[in-house]
């Protein structure tokens, strides 16, 4: 049996931490193998903490970002990728996209993690969106033989936003974290740039357990994390 294989991509190099570090761990803790892309450092908009430091330089704040995701995406079991594309405003160009689907080919990845398409607050999170919908599709092509590498189409899902409900955002599915919070945890305390968002991530991994817990009947559930289909899938029975 291969490995199952998830790929994350974030508009920032934070952005996996808040909304699919525990599904991440989930993911490792059972043998797959995880793949953690951060399309820039969210250097410009993200890192306030870092720009009170008297000297600091926008090379630096990248540095201290990039080591941050490292250790973060360790503390799951996955590993990180920066591209470095800048952020407010995100700018993706046709290299980017192509620097990605091949990214893509060569991962194969049976499930793809990334931001929903809207969000009135985030000028890259809808970018980001829009560069892996693009990307996902040049790497399986029309689901057919093609004049170029393919890989198989992957699931494609979106993490929470940090307000769902002024971003369209449905949760059609939860994982359970409860048993690898602990992991979601430590790779927030990497992030000490955004250390603010900690304990409200913390929380609403809480409340996502709850409602978790009503939709099983399994008491067992402490915390979750919510995500979102946009494609079908399909299985053998229901």
């Amino acid at each position: 049996m291969s490995t199952r294989k998830l790929l994350v991509v974030g508009a920032h190099s934070a952005d996996f931490v808040w909304r699919a570090a525990g599904a991440v761990a989930t993911h490792t803790a059972a043998g797959g193998e995880a793949l953690v892309v951060a399309l820039s450092y969210g250097e410009r908009g993200e890192s306030g903490e870092l720009w009170k430091r008297e000297g600091q330089t926008e090379d630096n704040v990248k540095r201290i970002r990039h080591e941050e995701a490292t250790k973060a995406a360790a503390a799951v079991g996955a590993e990180f990728q920066g591209f470095d594309l800048g952020d407010y405003p995100l700018r993706v160009d046709d290299a980017a996209i192509e620097r990605l689907a091949e990214l893509m080919r060569d991962f194969a990845p049976d499930v793809v993690l990334t931001h929903p398409d809207k969000d009135p607050f985030n000028p890259d999170h809808p970018v980001a969106h829009a560069a892996v919908a693009r990307a996902r599709l040049l790497t399986s092509g029309a689901g057919v033989a093609s004049g170029f590498r393919t890989a198989p189409p992957s699931e494609f899902l979106v993490f929470e936003p940090h307000q769902p409900e002024l971003c369209g955002f449905l949760p059609t599915v939860y994982v359970d974290i409860t048993s690898v919070f602990d992991r979601k945890v430590e790779a927030m305390s990497h992030m000490a740039a955004q250390r603010y968002l900690q304990e409200y991530y913390a929380q609403r991994a809480d409340h996502r357990g709850n409602h978790a817990r009503k939709v099983t009947g399994n008491a067992e559930i402490r915390q979750a994390e919510a995500f979102q289909r946009l494609l079908p899938n399909v299985v053998g029975a229901l």
